[in-house]
């Protein structure tokens, strides 16, 4: 498979040794890119409910990707979640290529980008975190039902239906959560001066802008591999938002956002005019 160069990667939320995750579209989609850096925002691992029962090969793959990226050149950087808290203890320590931080501010042509898991603005992780990890286990045989379900539906020749997404769009406290996760995180980021300020933890894939009389900055969440099978990617200073398709022809299939604003393209599509 011919590998894409991309400058930057960001992934969050696998959940690796859960039954939700998908390790084997994850494994082929990290074998299709060659990144300069490797983010890996959280929930990687998921320590809260890991079982020895239950890592299947693929999963252990993924993490023997990872682990090559870093030797061959990739610097990854493992920024903690709720799931994989445990891991905290261990942060900013540095193995070759390999850091484990708990957030990075990183430096792209010239623009800030602030990067960290999110879990920080749930008060649920926070407060009552035995109610977090019964969600969690909750909704990991959600996840599993789903499947189930789904396939069904593929034989009848139906489409595939999402009962968390249904159930996240009917609650309103859900979409409230949301909302404000996003709002809290940018009104943060502007406060700071942060071009980007990018997340994961909701497992809601988005790219968004949001300005003030502060400034400008742009909101990224990289969404998750249990259900969206999302990353986010930066390269020659453009965002894209990868959404994984079976189908190999569609890989790219993805919503673009140009960084350069409106009047610098203008003017090239000028230039480019005159010139003809």
């Amino acid at each position: 498979m011919r590998k894409r160069k991309v400058e930057l990667v960001v992934i969050s939320d696998v959940h690796l040794g859960t039954f939700g995750c998908h390790a084997k579209e994850l494994l082929r989609y990290l074998s299709s890119i060659k990144p300069k850096i490797l983010v890996l925002n959280g929930d990687i691992i998921d320590i809260w409910q890991f079982r020895k029962s239950y890592f299947p090969k693929t999963h252990l793959k993924v993490v023997k990707k990872i682990l090559d990226f870093a030797t061959k050149g990739t610097k990854v950087y493992y920024l903690t979640g709720n799931h994989d808290e445990m891991l905290r203890k261990f942060s900013d320590a540095h193995i070759g290529n390999l850091s484990i931080v708990d957030k990075i501010v990183l430096d792209l042509d010239g623009q800030k980008a602030w990067v960290f898991h999110g879990d920080v603005f749930d008060a649920s992780v926070s407060h009552a975190k035995w109610i977090a990890k019964l969600g969690g286990i909750g909704y990991d045989y959600l996840i599993l039902m789903n499947r189930f379900v789904n396939w069904v539906l593929t034989k009848l020749g139906k489409a595939p239906y999402s009962f968390s997404k249904k159930i996240k769009a009917s609650v309103k406290k859900a979409v409230k959560f949301i909302s404000d996760f996003e709002e809290t995180a940018t009104d943060i980021a502007l406060e700071k001066g942060y071009d980007f300020v990018i997340c994961g933890h909701i497992h809601e894939p988005k790219i968004l802008r949001k300005s003030d009389k502060r400034g400008e900055t742009m909101y990224l969440n990289s969404g998750d591999w249990v259900e969206n099978l999302t990353a986010l990617e930066y390269n020659k200073k453009r965002w894209k938002l990868y959404r994984y398709s079976e189908d190999e022809k569609n890989l790219n299939d993805e919503d673009y956002f140009e960084l350069e604003d409106k009047l610098s393209r203008e003017l090239e599509q000028h230039s480019i005019f005159l010139r003809h």
